[in-house]
């Protein structure tokens, strides 16, 4: 039980590391990233499609997304699912792909958008405390049911403070990559 509350911790602590990521992935940061697409739904024929799905996206310049559907039909939806999505981007249609320019960030959005990425640094770190705090008290409910010793609830809870301190470090140093390529797009 004791390497499955191990396991399942260190597991839950990298699922909000991932979760984060693709948080960080989704904020614009004055570079043309298809990440930022991610979570553009487009409706397609009655259904809302990830725009991912039904398009090839590539980036042909450092600030440009370039946008072409499989299906030359859906042009128009896609244009209206980037109008109504809140990227704050204007698509540029012109009749066979999309172009998506990513303006250069003001100063002050820089500095938004940093603390954005502090905020979201400091929820995954909450995720990951939580993960913490479930399975110190799964350990401790193991030692009181007799299933473990003492000394080896001990030993399990230092297990658990490493894989706390190495996910912390990771979102720390996501963060520290995020806000570098912020300040220097």
């Amino acid at each position: 039980m004791n390497n499955e509350t191990i396991k399942k911790a260190q597991d839950n602590m990298d699922k909000s590391i991932k979760v984060y990521q693709k948080r960080l992935a989704s904020i614009r940061a004055g570079v043309a990233n298809a990440a930022l697409l991610d979570n553009v739904q487009v409706e397609y024929y009655g259904a809302p499609t990830p725009l991912t799905q039904m398009s090839s996206i590539t980036i042909p310049e450092p600030r440009v997304l370039l946008i072409t559907p499989y299906d030359q039909n859906s042009l128009d939806d896609i244009e209206h699912a980037l109008l109504a999505s809140n990227l704050g981007l204007t698509p540029a249609n012109d009749g066979k792909v999309i172009r998506l320019v990513i303006p250069q960030l003001t100063g002050e959005r820089r500095e938004e958008i940093a603390k954005e990425v502090g905020k979201y640094a400091e929820d995954a770190k909450i995720a990951v405390r939580n993960v913490r705090r479930e399975a110190m008290d799964a350990l401790k409910k193991e030692q009181k049911d007799g299933n473990i010793t003492e000394d080896e609830q001990r030993n399990l809870e230092k297990q658990v403070q490493k894989i706390t301190d190495d996910s912390t470090k990771k979102i720390d140093q996501l963060a520290d990559e995020k806000r570098k390529e912020i300040t220097q797009g």
